[in-house]
């Protein structure tokens, strides 16, 4: 079976191949100006942000007194599978994009813009967001501005993959989504997502996306500062949110004529989603916290690109294997396609998947 994954690969290596020029932006610039140029070639200036796996950032102040994020590609990305590799060409390819509709004006809110952006160059410029702060507390607010972001992007047909912490910024007002390497296009109308036929995977989408990569996260942090009863809450904020998104969105989709295979999909999530609002939500917590932590840690070990948040996420597994399997078996998050495994299987496999991404830590790089 062809994937949309080898749809995309092919599309990539054939304008490489063809040595496609990539540049564009609202500046108009024709190649980087020189302050930026010499910032960019600075390597050593203390203002460096080197938590990106793809592209080191920092703050430029330029002769007019405004500020931009200069985003430089690394001469070697640190994740190692392909889609990591093509992660900078990719987030190009998607900002052209973003950066057409907004020429349409069918810009979308919470997306960064792009001033200039070059593959040759391997520099893509943004305003700098001023006060913008990775997410300490997330509010209804910010939840909500990114859940309508990803919704706008959904209905333009690009699936957001990864947003980590690190990908959002919020400045108070705005939530704000700045690294675009692993979104890709598809069609809504008639798939999930981009993996596999786009209908293959049903488990993976804009919720799940969200919580897999950073909120559960966040809550793993709520468990262990302020007990689980707050995480509950905040979950259940979250889910409120979610679930009045996911109705707003299945209308949208319904109205442009979407297939019934992905409306269906749409009502057996929120019906979910309603059923444990109303009821017992703890049961779902647990549920999709394994689904999430389970799914992080194997993009992580995927990847080798582990971090100390890894390790807690395995932990948490061997803990919830050890307290609550026969639960989760029952539950149904244990299954796979040859079943589920047993306590004595999974707690082993969890215990190898621990030593791997204890071994697997990625340490900043200069460049």
């Amino acid at each position: 079976m062809t994937t949309l994954d080898d749809l995309r690969h092919a599309a990539q290596s054939a304008l490489l191949a063809a040595g496609t020029p990539l540049q564009f932006g609202t500046a108009g610039w024709t190649a980087l100006p020189g302050d930026l140029a010499a910032a960019a070639a600075d390597a050593d200036h203390p203002d460096w942000i080197d938590g990106g796996l793809t592209a080191r950032v920092r703050r430029v102040v330029r002769g007019d007194g405004s500020a931009v994020a200069l985003k430089v590609a690394r001469s070697e990305c640190l994740v190692r599978n392909r889609d990591g590799q093509r992660s900078f060409l990719n987030e190009l390819l998607r900002r052209r994009e973003l950066h057409e509709l907004a020429e349409r004006g069918q810009g979308i809110a919470g997306v960064t813009p792009t001033l200039h952006a070059s593959l040759h160059e391997g520099v893509l410029v943004s305003p700098w967001i001023e006060g913008g702060e990775r997410v300490a507390a997330w509010s209804e607010r910010s939840i909500a501005q990114l859940f309508d972001t990803g919704a706008a992007l959904l209905l333009a047909g690009l699936f957001e993959w990864d947003f980590s912490p690190g990908n959002l910024l919020d400045d108070g007002r705005q939530l704000w989504l700045f690294d675009f390497g692993y979104m890709y296009p598809f069609d809504p109308l008639r798939h999930l997502n981009t993996a596999g036929d786009g209908t293959s995977a049903p488990q993976f989408h804009l919720a799940e996306r969200f919580e897999t990569r950073c909120f559960f996260g966040h809550l793993l942090e709520q468990e262990s500062q302020r007990g689980d009863a707050v995480a509950l809450a905040a979950f259940r904020l979250e889910k409120e949110v979610a679930l009045a998104c996911y109705l707003r969105l299945r209308t949208a989709l319904a109205q442009r004529g979407a297939g019934a295979a992905v409306l269906a999909q749409y009502d057996s999530v929120t019906s979910q989603w309603r059923d444990a609002l109303r009821g017992d939500l703890a049961a779902l917590y647990l549920r999709e916290g394994w689904r999430s932590h389970d799914a992080d840690l194997d993009d992580d070990l995927r990847g080798q690109t582990c971090t100390p948040m890894t390790l807690r996420r395995a932990q948490w597994l061997i803990d919830q294997a050890h307290r609550n399997y026969d639960t989760l078996r029952a539950g149904g998050a244990l299954e796979r396609p040859g079943g589920a495994p047993t306590r004595e299987a999974l707690l082993a496999r969890l215990e190898h998947d621990h030593e791997r991404a204890a071994r697997w830590q990625v340490a900043a790089h200069p460049g």
